[in-house]
C-alpha cells in the first residue's frame, strides 16, 4: 500500500506534460497537433483561449502548448488570478512583450482565470494581443468566458475544455492505480467515477485519499472523500431523489462553485444513474432543465433550473 499519498500527490504527479499523455478532449488536442506539427495550414494562433469548468485541463493544456512552441525558463510566464493587479498586470505584459526571448524561441503568457482582470486591464490587454510580436503568445484560461470583452474573445481561438465521459474517466484511473502498482475492485473504480463528476483533478484528490487506507476501507473513504470535495455532489443526490426545496435551498446557499461547472455535474451525474437504470423520468425532466448554459444567467439561472426541475411535474 502507498503509505506517501496526500489528496494532492496524485494530481501533481500524472499531470499530463505531453498532448499523448492527456485523456479526453481528442478533438482539442488534435487541433492543437496540427498546428504545431505543420499538418494544419494555418500556424498556431497567437491568442489562444481556453474555457471550462475548474479541473478539467484548461492550464496543463497551455502549458503544453508552450513546450511545444519552445517556451524556456524565464520566458514561461505564467500569470494566475492571485497575481492580477488591475491594468498595470497588462500593461508590464506590453511592455516586456517587446523583448526577445532569453532560454527558448519564443516568449509566453499564460493568464490563468483573466476573466477576474478589471475592464480597464481588459482593454490593456486587447491592445496586446491586437499588436502581438513574432516571437510572443498569449495563452489564456477561464471558467467565465461570458465575462470577458467580446473583443479579446474575438482575437482568440477559442477551445471549450470539457469534463471527461465515464469511459475516459475510467481509463485515467486504471493508468494512474496500474502506475501505482495498486489494485482497485471495480465498485471503487465507479464510485470515484460518479463522484469525481468528470473532473480528473477531483478523481485524482479522491484517489489519493482510496489509496492512502487498507483495501477494505477503500470504498467508505471514496463515498467519504467525495461528498467532503463538494456540495455539488450533494446537490446531485438531492436533486436525483427529489428532495424537498427546502433541504435543495440550503444546499444552494452553501454552494461556492462557479454555476456552469454545477450545470455540468448535475447532467454528468444524472447521465450515470441514466446508464444504470432501465427507465427514470424523474432524472430525465432534470436533465431538460439544465441543458443551457449558465454564463449569462449565473447563480440565478442554476436556482430556477433546480427550482423547475423539482416542480417540474406539478
Amino acid at each position: 500500500m502507498n503509505q506517501n499519498n496526500d489528496e494532492s500527490v496524485l494530481y501533481l504527479k500524472y499531470r499530463p506534460k505531453t498532448f499523448a499523455e492527456i485523456v479526453g478532449n481528442e478533438d482539442v488536442v488534435k487541433v492543437l497537433e496540427s498546428h504545431l506539427d505543420g499538418t494544419s495550414k494555418q500556424p498556431i494562433p497567437r491568442s489562444i483561449l481556453f474555457y471550462g469548468p475548474t479541473g478539467c485541463g484548461k492550464t496543463t493544456l497551455g502549458r503544453i502548448v508552450a513546450k511545444e512552441l519552445g517556451a524556456k525558463g524565464s520566458d514561461l510566464k505564467e500569470i494566475d488570478s492571485a497575481d492580477f493587479r488591475g491594468v498595470e498586470t497588462a500593461r508590464d505584459i506590453r511592455k516586456q512583450s517587446i523583448y526577445k526571448p532569453l532560454e527558448g524561441s519564443h516568449r509566453i503568457w499564460i493568464l490563468d482565470e483573466c476573466h477576474r482582470l478589471t475592464g480597464d486591464a481588459q482593454s490593456a490587454l486587447l491592445k496586446a494581443l491586437e499588436d502581438t510580436p513574432s516571437h510572443v503568445y498569449f495563452i489564456l484560461c477561464t471558467t467565465e468566458p461570458q465575462k470577458l470583452l467580446s473583443t479579446i474573445r474575438g482575437r482568440c481561438a477559442q477551445f471549450q475544455v470539457n469534463p471527461l465521459s465515464e469511459k475516459e474517466m475510467k481509463i485515467l484511473l486504471r493508468r494512474v492505480v496500474k502506475s501505482e502498482n495498486e489494485t482497485l475492485p471495480k465498485e471503487v473504480y465507479g464510485q470515484i467515477t460518479q463522484d469525481s463528476l468528470g473532473y480528473p483533478r477531483n478523481a485524482l484528490q479522491i484517489l489519493s485519499q482510496v489509496l492512502a487506507v487498507e483495501e477494505d476501507k477503500r470504498l467508505s473513504i471514496a463515498k467519504k472523500a467525495a461528498e467532503e470535495h463538494s456540495k455539488t455532489i450533494e446537490l446531485c443526490r438531492a436533486l436525483v431523489e427529489g428532495a424537498p426545496w427546502k433541504k435543495i435551498s440550503n444546499i444552494l446557499k452553501g454552494l461556492d462553485e462557479d454555476p456552469e461547472k454545477v450545470r455540468r455535474a448535475v447532467l454528468g451525474y444524472c447521465q450515470a444513474v441514466l446508464l444504470g437504470e432501465q427507465r427514470n423520468d424523474g432524472v430525465a425532466a432534470v436533465m431538460e432543465e439544465f441543458l443551457e448554459p449558465f454564463y449569462n444567467t449565473g447563480l440565478a439561472g442554476l436556482v430556477l433550473a433546480c427550482y423547475s426541475a423539482l416542480f417540474s411535474e406539478d
